[in-house]
């Protein structure tokens, strides 16, 4: 078995360096929810020094919530505002000699899109018309999986070890209890469950998690005992 692992990073936590090692894509907040060109830089640079791909992660333009509000957008705005997104990255990326390989929403842009056809299908245009090489990634079994494949964009399946999941498959809200799992043996055990059901191409831990660091090296060493290969996605 084999299995990229990513994190949110860029998003002022001041654990991106403590997490990179350990992982083999990093998406980087591109300025709506979090972060600034500097932040960007720093990113880049610090994924660079550790091989690790680079993805940019746009969201809606709320800041005050972390990008976690939901919002009600016009496609011809949402295809503006991811359009801006990626391509600050892709300019920070290209300066500093890195590719980018991938694009993953965040919060309830991400949220949204796994349910929604029609905002799934923006994002997933938006992707396409920036490269053909460029991954998109969503929520495993999504309406983001399903328009990127329907406009014949290259995708990434996703598992979240640290979120739980309601019987649909959708992410709990972070209001609920249960739905971030704090304990870094439990998200080691969540992440193993995961990946042996065949549907995740990438798993992602959260930046901003209290254990963050902490569940990333101790998930990596539960992957490699399980005979999981961790492998960066296909540039």
């Amino acid at each position: 078995m084999k299995i990229d692992l990513n994190c949110d990073l860029g998003e002022g936590m001041d654990n991106d360096e403590a997490i990179m090692p350990y992982i083999t894509s990093a998406n980087i907040a591109c300025g709506f929810h979090a972060g600034d060109e500097k932040t960007m830089r720093e990113t880049v640079r610090l994924a660079k020094r550790f091989g690790v791909n680079i993805g940019a992660h746009p969201s809606w333009k709320d800041r005050e919530n972390f990008g976690r509000q939901e919002m009600d957008v016009p496609l011809d705005e949402v295809e503006r505002i991811v359009l801006e997104q990626i391509q600050f990255l892709a300019t920070i990326a290209k300066e500093e000699d890195v590719a980018l390989t991938h694009v993953k929403p965040h919060g309830a842009l991400y949220n949204q899109a796994a349910k929604d056809i029609q905002l799934a299908s923006t994002i997933a245009r938006v992707v396409k018309s920036i490269s053909v090489d460029l991954i998109l990634v969503g929520l495993a079994g999504s309406r983001s999986i399903e328009a990127g494949r329907e406009m014949g964009v290259r995708v990434a399946a996703e598992g979240f070890p640290d979120r739980g999941y309601n019987a649909d498959g959708s992410l709990m809200s972070r209001l609920l209890p249960g739905a971030l799992i704090e304990a870094p043996e439990e998200v080691a055990r969540h992440a193993i469950e995961l990946v042996k059901t065949g549907r995740m191409d990438t798993l992602c831990l959260h930046g901003d998690h209290p254990s963050a660091a902490e569940n990333v090296k101790r998930l990596r060493k539960v992957l490699e005992k399980n005979a999981i290969e961790v492998l960066a996605l296909k540039k």
